[in-house]
Formats: structure tokens, C-alpha cells, sequence
């Protein structure tokens, strides 16, 4: 099976600080899910997978084409849709707008205005409502929409559950599901075990810029000590 996505000893820094040391992996499938604690450089890897930071050293090969620090948006060309942490909407604009903002001849095309509002139909109760006016749930139905109009192949979505309350993380659950058997491939970074095990079968454990194990998801739900040693996070 072809690799979607490859990430080889990919080194970055902030000045003189060596945030990501040798980052390795390999997206073949469906997902990958990296899970660590905070500060352990998981946001810095999919900025860095995405143009917004620098690589140092080291290459990202997508579907077999080196993107290697190049440009966001000639990257977001190539069919890469990408939720930031903390979703980054524009709180001044409505729903639409930010739908309208991303939207270049969608017309035919699998991901268009109309098919998000069909994925989100709460969202096509309120198209002129504006962002800051959204629950969490709801702004993050914004964000996915508006990565989801780049008609992408591989999603990248940074902690998507931060902020939700229980039944929009469910609710989140069953989008990624939904995606992912329509065809898109995704990239998850979280914080949140139940949703990472949710949705992955294997997890990659990011430590101090590392990625240092990767375990599979049945085993890092029933064994305590390990996910406390990896993660921090009991029971």
C-alpha cells in the first residue's frame, strides 16, 4: 500500500530551541492519532506538515510528492484540509462567509457549500449567524466545513475535541467515522484518549518533540500505569 503521508526525521526549531527532534511516521491508511501531553510539540509537527513552520531538516512526502516546506496553500492544493487548534474563525464573519471565503468553483465537486450544510444540518439553520455567536460545537462544524471545501484527501485536524462538551465530542466521533469511509484519510493529533482510540487502532505517543512508541489502542485503554507514564492521564 502506498503511503498517504510520510514524515522523515523531521527536525524543527523555535530559535535556538530544537522543538521537534527526528519525527518519524507514516500515514498508509485510514488515520494516524499522536497523543501526548501538552507542550510535547504535537501542534508544532502538523504546522511544520503544513508550511507554518520551518523544517529544519528532514522531509514530508505527500502521496509521493516532497512538500518540504513549502507554501500553505500550495500544500492545501495538493487535497489537504486542515483544522488549526482552536479552530481560528473570524469572529466578525458568519457561517457562510467563511464557507464562501474558501470556496473556488466547487461546483461539481464532492465538497461544495451545499454538501456541508448536509453534513451540518445545524448549520443551515443559522448560515448568517456569526462566529463568535457559536457554541463550541458549532464552531468547530465552521472549521471542519471549511477544510472540508478544499475537497481533501487527507484532513489534518489539531486537538478538534478541545473545548466540547461530552455529546459534540460523540458528535465528533461520528463525523471523522463518516469522513473516513467517504474516502478521507486523516491526520489527528489530541489530547483526548477516548476519542483518539475511538477512531484509531494504533496510537503514536509524542514525547518532548519525539515520537517515542507507538501502541495499540486496546492496550493503552486497559493498562493504568502505562498510559500514566506516557500521557499523565489515569483512569
Amino acid at each position: 500500500m502506498n503511503e498517504i503521508l510520510s514524515v522523515n526525521d523531521i527536525n524543527s526549531h523555535y530559535g535556538s530551541s530544537h522543538v521537534l527532534q527526528g519525527v518519524t511516521f507514516e500515514l498508509k491508511d485510514k488515520i494516524v492519532a499522536i497523543v501526548g501531553r501538552n507542550g510535547m510539540g504535537k501542534s508544532t509537527l502538523v504546522k511544520v506538515i503544513m508550511g507554518l513552520v520551518p523544517t529544519t531538516s528532514g522531509k514530508t512526502i505527500l502521496k509521493g510528492i516532497d512538500i518540504t516546506n513549502k507554501k500553505t496553500y500550495q500544500i492545501a492544493s495538493l487535497g489537504v484540509g486542515y483544522i488549526p487548534q482552536g479552530r481560528e474563525l473570524f469572529p466578525s464573519l458568519s457561517v457562510n462567509e467563511h464557507f464562501q471565503l474558501v470556496t473556488r468553483h466547487n461546483t461539481g465537486k464532492a465538497w461544495n457549500i451545499e454538501s456541508i450544510y448536509n453534513l451540518f444540518p445545524n448549520l443551515r439553520k443559522q448560515p448568517n449567524k456569526g462566529a463568535a455567536f457559536l457554541s463550541g460545537g458549532e464552531q468547530q462544524m465552521v472549521a471542519i466545513g471549511r477544510a472540508l471545501l478544499v475537497n481533501p484527501s487527507l484532513l489534518i485536524m489539531d486537538e478538534p475535541s478541545e473545548g466540547l462538551a461530552p455529546i459534540m465530542v460523540k458528535s465528533l466521533i461520528e463525523t471523522c467515522k463518516q469522513l473516513m469511509s467517504s474516502g478521507i484519510s486523516i491526520l489527528l493529533v489530541e489530547q483526548n484518549i477516548h476519542v483518539a482510540t475511538s477512531l484509531a487502532e494504533e496510537l503514536h505517543i509524542m514525547v518532548s518533540g519525539r515520537i517515542v512508541q507507538k501502541v495499540d489502542s486496546e492496550t493503552i485503554l486497559h493498562d493504568i500505569s502505562l498510559r500514566q507514564k506516557l500521557l499523565g492521564v489515569g483512569a
